[in-house]
């Protein structure tokens, strides 16, 4: 094989690498029957006071708390997440591989399959939590950006021709929301504070809570940002 040939098939090899490692699911096997066994111990002697592995109550972390809080982030955002906050005012006091181990509690709690290899930073970067079905619509409550050009309807101020509800940490505006494709949709704006009017027929990158599954029902907002004069 020549020179060439070979950089060609790295590249090529790499790329599929990197495919397969952004597609990959929590469905797919990520944790260990003996890695989520390892924790209880951990969660019976720290955790349980604040927190429980059923029901719907309270501190809670499986059904519908769990899907909230992490639908459309991987993996390795939830175990940074709990490695930063977890034991409650007290993140970061137990060994790295403690955290690893409850989180592998935590998706066999919530009913994900276990697979050969160990939660660990290295091998949940990617791994999506989603959906068996698919990533399907953001629930709701889950904090979101829509990008959209905004309208009136009735005494209502609208995002027409807005994209699909984005799942972020942080109410910012996005790298790519001035030029972005916009959407299909129309999603209403709730509970609005800032005056709009002098944005009609523009772009606006709007942030905020989810009111029904993918913003069926408007977005609760907390930031509105002019990111284009037009909605082209």
């Amino acid at each position: 094989m020549s020179p060439r040939a070979i950089v060609v098939f790295a590249a090529a090899f790499a790329a599929g690498v990197l495919l397969n490692a952004q597609s990959r699911t929590v469905w797919e096997g990520v944790y260990t029957d003996a890695q989520a066994e390892r924790a209880m111990a951990t969660y019976d002697s720290v955790c349980s006071r604040c927190h429980t592995l059923t029901g719907q109550e309270r501190g809670a972390l499986t059904g519908d708390a769990f899907w909230t809080a992490f639908t459309q982030k991987s993996v390795g955002d939830l175990l940074t997440y709990v490695k930063t906050n977890m034991p409650n005012g007290n993140g970061g006091s137990l060994p790295p591989a403690t955290y690893n181990d409850l989180v592998a509690l935590i998706l066999k709690s919530n009913g994900f399959p276990a697979g050969s290899v160990e939660v660990s930073p290295e091998t949940v970067t990617n791994v999506q939590i989603i959906p068996k079905d698919g990533p399907g619509e953001l629930p709701a409550n889950a904090l979101a950006r829509v990008v959209g050009c905004l309208a009136k309807s009735g005494n209502d101020w609208v995002l027409t021709r807005a994209t699909v509800p984005e799942r972020i940490d942080k109410s910012v505006v996005g790298a790519t929301d001035a030029t972005r494709p916009l959407g299909t949709r129309s999603i209403a704006l709730k509970f609005v504070l800032t005056r709009l009017d002098p944005f009609v027929g523009q772009r606006l990158s709007v942030s905020g809570l989810l009111i029904g599954a993918g913003g069926a029902d408007g977005i609760n907002v907390t930031t509105v940002n002019r990111v284009a004069d037009n909605c082209l």
